[in-house]
């Protein structure tokens, strides 16, 4: 088993300590992933700086919560989907489309369905999609901007999801009753 440090104000880089404080005071805590990539403050800058674009995407918040899920779950990050299904909730996402996401199974709503198909297709053909998947995509509703901000999501995803499985973070407490395994 693999793991990383998980920093804090104190032991973090210097150019880490603001950011982490930054985290505490939005999130009343720092993060485990935050901790983890305060080891290089160019990533968890990155990072934060990809999650705070991608929420101001087009989605709304069921769109957010079915690409970050949808990847989180594909990707079998044990620490992001716990932590994304408490911020599904913090957001007042409907429970059943949180749970469709964590167990893999259809979303009752074709439109929500069909962006977790592209951003699925797009995971696992490493962006390579055909046009009558784009069609596809398109006619559920989408455009060419929704697909571009599927990468956006994927590439904040790529991050914590890569980070989260080389470190072994622990799932920090207001998500453990969320806990999940593929």
């Amino acid at each position: 088993m693999t793991t990383l440090k998980i920093h804090n104000i104190e032991t973090a880089p210097e150019e880490s300590k603001g950011l982490l404080e930054n985290s505490q005071k939005a999130f009343g805590m720092i993060p485990g992933l935050h901790g983890v990539l305060a080891s290089s403050p160019q990533t968890l800058t990155a990072y934060q700086t990809l999650h705070e674009l991608f929420t101001k995407t087009s989605f709304n918040e069921e769109e957010l919560t079915v690409v970050w899920q949808a990847i989180n779950v594909e990707h079998a990050c044990h620490y992001c989907v716990p932590a994304h299904t408490g911020i599904a909730k913090m957001m007042k996402v409907d429970d059943a489309i949180t749970e469709s996401l964590r167990n893999e199974t259809p979303l009752e709503d074709a439109k929500l369905e069909a962006l977790r198909t592209m951003t699925l297709i797009i995971v696992r053909n490493r962006g390579h999609v055909s046009q009558e998947e784009l069609d596809a995509f398109y006619a559920a509703g989408y455009g060419e901007q929704q697909v571009l901000e599927i990468i956006l999501g994927l590439s904040q995803k790529v991050i914590s999801n890569y980070t989260n499985h080389i470190a072994n973070t622990p799932v920090d407490a207001p998500f453990q009753s969320f806990a999940w395994k593929k």
